[in-house]
């Protein structure tokens, strides 16, 4: 049975993916990959309980991705090319990881004097640290999943219109700010504060200040999103996978109702 469940659950992923637009998973992938990159870089702020990293100018794409994918083909799915991009991002860290112990000098390590330490703190920064590659990982895997199931769970509070641009805002804003702040406030604890020595309200107002810069981003890209779904929707994509769902679905029922006869 369980063997079964698996490659049902294998079949479903592969359908997936041959349904979402190939543009749209890479594009999430790469923004993944770079917000994690980039979150090894404090911003310097002239105010001592104001926190920030570089990561908030891309992470907010990948929630934008996310919001689509779930819009459009639900939080399972949207739950299944996070975890891909997950582990996308971690090999692709191992290389990188194996790319700053690999004996050599960096371009930009040439000056005067400081090449060690300029190419010391390259390998670092590209190569990782595994507290900030815990970290990150961590946070995106659970404010993904809150920002999946948040979204899906406000769009099913709305019986009408529930299509319309303006419930597509409100379920994409309020389940963004929550996952924003989650994936901020998660990854400060874990990393900020503990090896950067970071305090509890830093890293409060990080989280914070992070979702508003985030939120304002996809403020400007939310009718976009908006079009993409409905385009996907007037086009039948990932009808193939929807047709599979549903098929799963009455499966499931049909041996529900047996088990309980039987029983």
């Amino acid at each position: 049975m369980f063997k079964q469940k698996i490659k049902q659950e294998w079949q479903e992923f592969c359908v997936l993916m041959k349904n979402i637009p190939t543009v749209v998973v890479v594009l999430f992938i790469m923004s993944v990959f770079a917000m994690n990159l980039l979150a090894n870089k404090s911003i310097n702020i002239p105010l001592e309980w104001l926190a920030c990293d570089c990561g908030i100018i891309v992470s907010w794409f990948a929630f934008f991705t996310m919001d689509i994918v779930t819009k459009h083909f639900g939080p399972k799915a949207a739950n299944q090319i996070t975890i891909l991009a997950i582990l996308i991002n971690l090999f692709f860290c191992f290389l990188m990881f194996l790319g700053s112990i690999i004996p050599g000098m960096w371009g930009e390590s040439f000056v005067a004097d400081s090449e060690s330490i300029i190419n010391n703190a390259l390998d670092n920064t590209f190569g990782g640290t595994w507290y900030v590659v815990l970290g990150s990982t961590i946070a995106f895997l659970v404010s993904a999943i809150v920002n999946n199931f948040s979204n899906y769970g406000i769009g099913k509070l709305f019986k009408k219109n529930s299509d319309g641009l303006g419930v597509y805002i409100i379920r994409t804003y309020i389940s963004t700010a929550i996952g924003q702040f989650v994936d901020n406030l998660v990854f400060a604890l874990i990393v900020s504060h503990f090896f950067f020595g970071w305090s509890i309200i830093q890293c409060l107002t990080c989280a914070a200040t992070g979702m508003i810069v985030e939120l304002l981003c996809e403020g400007i890209f939310f009718y976009p999103g908006y079009l993409i779904t409905k385009k996907w929707k007037n086009k039948g994509v990932g009808q193939e996978y929807f047709n599979l769902r549903t098929k799963e679905i009455a499966n499931e029922s049909t041996n529900n109702g047996n088990e309980q006869r039987d029983r």
